[in-house]
């Protein structure tokens, strides 16, 4: 009576010492999970999939093969045995190895007799001179594919069964969509360098091209006036024609100056205490040719009382310019621009407000936008890059201010407001001294 109790305790003892390994093995697949899932760095994901694989189910060697695409062979990511760069100098076919049907058959594969089986890559054994014994192979499925995998090599107690056969295809998910990850990181990253690049190239073709640009355009324009001065007829119109295209010529080199030096912050500016009318009547001035020649009617609603801002007033005077000259623009021939200003709160608003061909509400936002017009490309009658507006907001914001756009929609012209700090006075108190 006594033999069959003691063998009933062993039972109980050898499962509860089966269920033990078993919660060890899930605990370290939530561990190695939460690892994965909070890593980026390719070569780390490797090695703790390696190092798991290998202490969860117990095996001499674990080894990684990807797949690649060019080449349409699967090549050793990473390896436990040996060093990685040797294997990799060994591709591995489709054909003609277990690997390679692993990954064609989408479906694991359990080998505990290696040796004997004709499947057997041998070329590798035989150039790194270790004696595989069996192993264990399963697919490293992503979504729909596979793009990998997962071999254990070499039980080291016992043979491979199907419990090996899940565990190790656990983990093989995992790896799966940990390197994934880290590949689209990767790419991101590589792609983010190569813009970088390309937009420091733009930002020094640039700046050498405007600098370039304004000493023949200084000369051209210089000879261009003098010679106008003096001339009469038809030369004296072919001549105000060359004067007019300089002018525009060098506008737009301005306007590529500036955009470049708000992008690359190289702004700096010459703050002082000035009023806001003053601003805007020598911008307008700037402006006025345009408006003349258009019959543009500009209408002013200023107070008399200054509104002083605290601001670059050659720096802000250009955003004023863009502004008007941007309602120019898109006026009709006879309209109007209405410019009033205002103290709203601790700000100074000035709004700019034109008949013209209005804003769709879609584009209120993207005409802040580089070389963008609220017109399409294939389209636009108006000229211009397209950086008047965003190198207007960007002068507006390094004063701490805000610029946005207001239209009812296609038709009913288009209001641009300009938010600038007020200077605030301090307060008399009387008996006080200032030192």
């Amino acid at each position: 009576m006594g033999l069959p109790q003691q063998s009933g305790t062993e039972d109980l003892v050898d499962q509860i010492v089966a269920l033990k390994n078993t919660l060890g093995q899930f605990a370290r697949l939530i561990e190695i999970s939460l690892i994965l899932n909070t890593t980026q760095d390719q070569k780390e994901i490797l090695d703790l999939i390696l190092r798991t694989a290998a202490e969860v189910i117990n095996c001499e060697a674990v080894s990684i093969l990807l797949f690649d695409e060019k080449s349409k062979e699967l090549f050793f990511a990473a390896s436990t045995d040996t060093d990685t760069g040797q294997l990799m100098r060994i591709p591995v076919p489709l054909n003609d190895s277990i690997a390679g049907m692993v990954f064609s058959l989408n479906s694991p594969q359990v080998i505990n007799n290696l040796p004997d089986d004709p499947r057997h890559y041998n070329l590798i054994s035989e150039q790194l001179g270790i004696r595989h014994r069996s192993l264990v192979g399963v697919p490293m499925r992503l979504h729909d594919g596979v793009i990998g995998v997962l071999e254990g090599i070499n039980k080291r107690e016992g043979i491979f069964t199907s419990a090996d056969v899940d565990i190790l295809s656990v983990i093989a998910s995992q790896a799966a969509v940990a390197i994934n990850n880290a590949r689209m990181m990767a790419s991101l990253q590589s792609a983010y360098e190569e813009l970088s690049r390309i937009d420091q190239m733009k930002t020094e073709f640039i700046a050498i091209a405007s600098h370039e640009l304004r000493t023949p355009l200084f000369h051209i324009l210089g000879y261009a006036e003098l010679l106008e001065q003096d001339a009469e007829g038809e030369s004296r119109e072919n001549l105000q024609q060359v004067v007019r295209s300089a002018r525009l010529l060098q506008s737009l080199v301005d306007d590529m100056t500036n955009m470049n030096m708000l992008e690359t912050r190289s702004h700096q500016l010459k703050q002082e205490q000035v009023p806001i009318q003053q601003v805007i009547r020598e911008a307008f001035q700037e402006s006025a040719a345009g408006f003349q020649e258009k019959q543009i009617s500009p209408r002013f609603h200023l107070p008399n009382a200054p509104l002083l801002v605290n601001a670059d007033p050659v720096k802000l005077r250009q955003a004023f310019v863009n502004v008007f000259s941007n309602a120019c623009r898109f006026t009709p021939l006879g309209g109007t621009v209405t410019v009033s200003a205002r103290q709203h709160l601790d700000q100074i608003q000035v709004q700019v407000q034109d008949n013209g061909p209005g804003i769709p509400k879609e584009k209120l936002e993207t005409i802040f936008d580089r070389m963008v017009q609220g017109e399409a490309h294939s389209t636009r009658a108006h000229g211009g890059l397209g950086l008047g507006l965003p190198i207007a907001r960007g002068i507006i914001e390094l004063h701490g201010g805000r610029m946005w756009a207001e239209s009812d929609g296609p038709g009913k012209g288009a209001t641009f407001y300009l938010n600038i700090p007020v200077v605030k006075v301090k307060p008399f108190i009387e008996g006080t001294e200032e030192g």
